[in-house]
């Protein structure tokens, strides 16, 4: 078996952004306790598989609340229950309005080698009107901080489109990645969520229309390509050799362990989710199944998200064929031209393709069942 992805999902945060919808609640030292007990028993659960993985994954909601000690106790649980890969990444997400240095040291001495820093922006003014508590300076000393501890892998991320964001202030943000030096950006759209409280105000948030925002996308992607961060998914670039692993478990279509309320994970051939409860968590519920997964369709999804594509090779070694010749013929259309292309090797999206990833996609699993 190939190895797998382990992702824990830290459901806590000191407030709510505004434009966030991910699952968290508010912390107290009970409730961060009680979370480690309960994902030390699950994860211990592993032990009855056959289990071994190379990347791990703390994400949220705010993993660094948790705390160094007990980053390093459901890793240590983990080493106990799983196969560790000697090479393994292992990242946790920080926000970096507080002091990190105790967190890191703990992250660092338990074997994290990756940090995904919250930056969103290098400039104040975009910071407050997402609800950011931290600075341009804070992130920088997150940043010297665990590379004083040897943690030389750093994320940061960048949000496009958000309040009071132009052309010139994300040239403001991409020169601080460029002083700064991280080894990999994630840099995504904001969207719009329904429920947040962004959501209730979207009409009067001055924000970029359609048209501005894929320009300041295409910019983006564009500055970092000139600064030796090569594009290799929708919303991601890093330098060479610093893809980030974990998440290429998921645009690979592997199977991956989630745990965690709120978390969803892909294993035994079985898509599933746990509750966004963190009550019912603690109470010992198990997760939801949510049907196969592997599937053709859902591949073809998911590997169209990166910069390399749907491969010839990669369908055959899945499926015992090559690219559906449906997709073929439909992206040889001329008009296509400008969202894919295709070389006999593999189909991928080109930039402007990736801004309209989801209409393009569609119509390309949708002549999936359409005879040759």
């Amino acid at each position: 078996m190939n190895p797998i992805g382990i992702y824990l999902h830290v459901p806590f945060c000191r407030g709510k952004c505004p434009y966030c919808d991910f699952y968290s609640v508010n912390l107290s030292e009970e409730l961060l306790d009680a979370y480690t007990d309960e994902t030390v028993r699950r994860i211990r659960a592993l032990a009855e598989e056959s289990v071994t993985a190379d990347t791990v994954y703390f994400g949220g909601g705010t993993p660094s609340l948790l705390g160094g000690k007990r980053i390093s106790r459901l890793l240590s649980a983990l080493g106990s229950s799983v196969t560790i890969a000697k090479n393994a990444e292992i990242t946790v997400e920080a926000n970096p309005s507080t002091d990190l240095r105790d967190f890191l040291s703990g992250c660092a001495a338990s074997g994290v080698n990756r940090l995904s820093l919250g930056m969103q922006s290098a400039v104040p003014r975009e910071l407050v009107a997402i609800g950011r508590k931290h600075t341009p300076q804070d992130v920088l000393s997150a940043m010297e901080t665990a590379r004083t501890l040897g943690i030389e892998n750093l994320s940061l991320d960048l949000m496009i489109g958000i309040p009071h964001q132009t052309g010139d202030t994300l040239t403001q943000s991409i020169e601080f990645i460029k002083n700064s030096a991280p080894s990999h950006v994630s840099a995504y759209m904001l969207k719009i969520e329904e429920g947040t409280p962004f959501y209730r105000i979207k009409d009067t948030l001055p924000i970029a229309d359609d048209d501005a925002l894929a320009d300041l996308y295409e910019a983006a992607f564009a500055s970092l390509e000139q600064l030796g961060y090569r594009q290799y998914e929708i919303s991601n670039a890093s330098r060479e050799g610093r893809e980030g692993r974990h998440n290429l478990h998921y645009w690979n279509d592997d199977e991956y362990i989630g745990i965690g309320p709120a978390a969803h994970g892909f294993w035994h051939g079985r898509r599933y989710f746990y509750s966004r409860s963190l009550r019912e968590y603690l109470g010992g519920a198990a997760a939801t199944f949510d049907g196969p997964g592997g599937s053709e369709e859902e591949y073809i999804l998911l590997r169209l998200r990166l910069t390399e594509g749907l491969t010839e090779q990669g369908m055959l070694e899945r499926f015992g064929h090559g690219i559906p010749s449906p997709i073929v013929a439909y992206a040889g259309i001329p008009a296509m031209k400008q969202f894919c292309t295709y070389d006999g090797i593999s189909l991928s999206l080109t930039r402007k393709g990736m801004l309209l990833s989801n209409a393009v996609i569609s119509q390309f699993l949708s002549l999936c069942d359409k005879p040759s």
